[in-house]
């Protein structure tokens, strides 16, 4: 369910789609209905009020 993204795969903000080959350390971590989700820099920044109450990603 948590597990650990493998290091070859790029990964996507669920946002945006913004893809990345590695993980940026800029990009922000959620779970959601157990799933993980990552949401680059921008995302995250425009959606900081969301983030930090809690929100579900559908919601912002």
């Amino acid at each position: 369910m948590n597990e650990p993204r493998a290091a070859e795969e790029t990964v996507a903000c669920a946002r945006c789609g913004r893809t990345a080959e590695t993980l940026p350390i800029t990009w922000t971590c959620s779970v959601e209905n157990g799933r993980r989700q990552y949401f680059c820099e921008a995302c995250a920044r425009a959606n900081l009020r969301a983030i930090e109450g809690r929100l579900d990603s559908s919601w912002w």
